[in-house]
């Protein structure tokens, strides 16, 4: 095992799940959950602030400012706090109470939008107040995830080539859709390696992202209400739309089996299994999903049989299918 100094050097690469054991799905999950900061966001949050600081942007002086429905905030305040930057995570009611106590115990400013805007949601009302922000003291460095090519570029240098590595006769590739930075990262390596890979986007039921109507989504992680500046359609395959309370019966279905994952990857696993049993169905074939971060942070909410049905209905946790027909 390494032995490291600050917290942004250890991040577990090569760990997959062989789903057929839980599952009986041919599909193997790559777990991104395995660091200090908890998701896959250490990445792009590394690649951001090393980008800022060579460019000579981010300094001393600087106050960090990102919208962030959570996992993107933890790591930029887990390197903030490594590095002796102040930190402003603009999050919004539906992050998780463990995660924004996560970002304080590290020292990082957690300001709550409570109001959607009526057009573009709470992540549209989170931009407006970074903007806010930003125009009343130039000190205020925005990172901006959405739209900053170093998000994408992380996940080409490091998620994608260990994919291929671990996986020469990678088939397909399942990625969730949130800023699209891991999308467009992995899709953009592959298309560029000649490989003949299938990358399938996954996205949540009243995401905007590609096109959908708006719709309320409680599950923070994936689907957006603003169309990612980052996306690029033309290197997506695929795209399938996962409706909530499928994330929630494979989040659960894996928990029961002793997986907790976060969200974000019931989300993902719903839509591989869907999408291979309309495509792949008796076919052999490797695929891959990629599982963004645990489940620790959704106890109050995934997890927690009230949560699920004040909002989906007591329905929701009885047994039924674990993807959309």
């Amino acid at each position: 095992m390494p032995v490291i100094s600050v917290p942004e050097d250890f991040h577990m690469e090569d760990l997959y799940v062989d789903l057929r054991s839980v599952l009986d799905a041919p599909l193997y999950l790559k777990c991104e959950g395995f660091n200090f900061a908890g998701s896959i966001k250490l990445k792009a949050a590394s690649e951001m602030i090393a980008d800022a600081e060579r460019q000579g942007r981010l300094t001393r002086d600087s106050i960090i400012v990102e919208s962030s429905s959570g996992n993107l905030g933890v790591a930029l305040s887990m390197i903030a706090a490594s590095r002796g930057y102040t930190f402003v995570c603009v999050t919004d009611t539906r992050c998780n109470l463990n995660t924004r106590r996560l970002m304080e115990a590290m020292g990082a400013q957690v300001h709550t939008i409570t109001e959607p805007d009526p057009e573009t949601g709470f992540l549209g009302a989170r931009l407006d107040y970074v903007r806010q922000l930003c125009a009343s003291d130039s000190r205020h460095l925005w990172l901006n995830q959405y739209a900053n090519p170093c998000n994408w570029q992380a996940h080409y240098r490091s998620t994608a080539p260990a994919i291929a590595e671990r996986f020469p006769d990678l088939d397909v590739l399942f990625v969730g859709a949130g800023t699209t930075g891991t999308l467009m990262g992995c899709a953009r390596y592959f298309k560029d390696s000649g490989r003949p890979v299938t990358v399938v986007a996954v996205d949540s039921v009243g995401s905007v992202t590609f096109g959908g109507p708006p719709s309320p989504r409680m599950i923070p992680g994936l689907g957006s209400g603003v169309r990612p500046p980052l996306l690029d359609v033309s290197f997506v395959d695929d795209v399938v739309h996962v409706p909530e309370t499928a994330t929630i019966r494979v989040a659960h279905q894996l928990a029961a089996a002793g997986f907790l994952f976060g969200g974000s990857t019931g989300t993902v696993i719903s839509g591989a299994l869907g999408w291979l049993a309309e495509h792949r169905d008796g076919k052999s074939c490797t695929a891959v999903a990629i599982s963004p971060d645990l489940g620790e942070r959704y106890l109050d909410s995934l997890y927690q049989s009230n949560w699920v049905s004040d909002i989906y209905g007591s329905q929701a946790l009885e047994a039924g299918p674990v993807w959309a027909h």
